[in-house]
């Protein structure tokens, strides 16, 4: 089932979700993997595809797919500074925005990813606090914890 939301949802409630990960590698190595966003399935569990338009890198399009249910949308980065943050908005589609942050710990890096994404009034509330938040939560980790590993993996065959 392909799920496109169009407009805007009304009387949503946004609902964030943080994670972060330390990973064992020099903070602009870490930074070099992440913002290549078009390589992020290779670690993110439901994300399918990432575009970036070459005529405009500042937007990109996403494809989720969660076992069953997908979704798109087109995020517009809001701020990008190199070894430190991007931050982003979703302008279509799926409602979401969120930050990957970085921090610089000398021999490693922190990789501190909030997500927040928008869902129908108490429907939400309902549905975060039962089974949704911690599902999310826990993928996102994954999704962390699997970026380090690749991230570590890419270090190792690298020329140094």
């Amino acid at each position: 089932m392909l799920i496109n939301l169009k407009s805007k949802i009304s009387m949503a409630d946004w609902l964030e979700h943080s994670v972060q990960v330390e990973v064992e590698a020099p903070i602009d190595f870490v930074w070099s993997l992440w913002s290549d966003l078009e390589q992020m399935p290779r670690w993110m569990k439901w994300i399918d595809s990432v575009k970036v338009p070459p005529e405009n890198p500042e937007l990109s399009i996403w494809k989720l797919n969660t076992g069953g249910l997908e979704f798109t949308w087109q995020s517009r980065i809001l701020k990008k500074i190199p070894n430190q943050i991007i931050q982003w908005e979703s302008i279509d589609g799926l409602p979401n925005r969120g930050a990957i942050r970085f921090y610089d710990r000398k021999d490693s890096s922190i990789v501190k990813l909030s997500v927040a994404y928008a869902i129908p009034g108490i429907l939400g509330k309902i549905m975060d606090n039962l089974f949704l938040g911690r599902a999310v939560e826990s993928n996102l980790q994954g999704s962390l914890d699997k970026f380090r590993e690749y991230a570590l993996q890419a270090q190792a065959n690298s020329p140094h």
